[in-house]
């Protein structure tokens, strides 16, 4: 017996709907014959133990698919999180250290001394805390343990937007307008402003979320905005250095997912939507985007793959900077 989610309309009448469950006899599509590593080659030579180096729901998936496929787990947990479901899930669990997550799932040396005393083979960072962590990446790898992510030279790489930028121009990838370069000083900002053009964006060259960035339409906004951005960076990134360049009125915000690996291969996939956003924080992802035709798509997907093999990207990934594309 399977449960599948249907929609209905609301009795009042709203545009929404509501969820629940109907019955059904037959597997429909969730068969376990749909799931890829129900298939899998059991003579393929694999991992014999996974840490998984976050928590909740995503651990509890990671975990799930290790299971399916006969690999031993690792579940890391701080003290709070002890009688969560994804460390019973788990075949065995360290703490790594109290509530707060900085010195617990951030806690680098604690998660690194799990996977020496587990003896993992592979660590998957799932997503946010330390899967974009170029020093923590890096160290696994000085450990001769996989972690599952771009490897660490592509993190460092893609992760400064200064740096970033200047390999995307060398790959022949649309850049919005700017300065390729840290601008030094409120003056150096101002002058760099007027030669883009108002109004302009002002922004930390790491670091994300809305945090260190600022718009300016004129030369007392690019000072004060730079003097502010520079200190709410120092303050949520550690890093104040900072970037300037053409602020682009109601964008799009469309990311193209990609797939590449160790042998020199990468394809692009479709892309989301992301365009609905609060705070510069996305609310609801679309795929594909109804804004893309199959020219833009194109054009946008190969760029997306010449810029993987820029930085020898061999991961699963999605957008990596701004790419700039004038639809008419």
């Amino acid at each position: 017996m399977y449960l599948v989610l249907q929609s209905c309309q609301t009795r009042i009448g709203f545009r929404g709907s509501i969820t629940i469950f109907r019955r059904l006899s037959t597997p429909v599509c969730f068969h376990r014959e749909f799931y890829w590593n129900d298939r899998c080659d059991n003579n393929e030579e694999k991992f014999e133990k996974v840490l998984i180096a976050n928590r909740g729901e995503i651990a509890c998936r990671i975990i799930q698919s290790c299971k399916r496929l006969g690999i031993r787990t690792v579940a890391i947990h701080s003290e709070a999180d002890y009688l969560s479901r994804f460390v019973s899930m788990a075949d065995e669990a360290v703490c790594v250290g109290p509530s707060p997550s900085a010195q617990s799932y951030l806690n680098i040396s604690a998660i690194l001394n799990a996977v020496k005393s587990t003896s993992a083979q592979a660590v998957h960072p799932g997503y946010g805390f330390l899967s974009e962590n170029t020093l923590f990446a890096a160290e696994l790898e000085k450990m001769n343990v996989v972690f599952l992510g771009p490897n660490s030279r592509a993190i460092k790489a893609m992760g400064d937007k200064i740096e970033s930028k200047r390999i995307a121009n060398q790959a022949k990838v649309n850049c919005i307008p700017g300065y390729d370069g840290e601008v030094d000083g409120p003056d150096e900002a101002a002058r760099i402003a007027a030669e883009i053009g108002y109004p302009v964006m002002i922004k930390a060259s790491t670091g994300g979320g809305g945090k260190g960035m600022r718009i300016a339409w004129d030369e007392k906004e690019v000072r004060e905005g730079y003097r502010l951005s520079k200190s709410e960076a120092k303050a949520s990134f550690g890093d104040d250095r900072m970037l300037i360049e053409k602020f682009i009125d109601n964008p799009r915000h469309i990311e193209i997912q990609l797939l590449c690996d160790r042998h020199g291969n990468a394809i692009y996939l479709n892309e989301r939507e992301c365009s609905i956003q609060r705070r510069n924080q996305k609310v609801i992802e679309e795929a594909p985007s109804t804004f893309l035709d199959s020219g833009l798509r194109k054009a946008m997907g190969e760029q997306a793959v010449s810029l993987a093999k820029a930085v020898n990207y061999d991961s699963a990934g999605e957008k990596y900077i701004h790419v700039y594309f004038m639809k008419s």
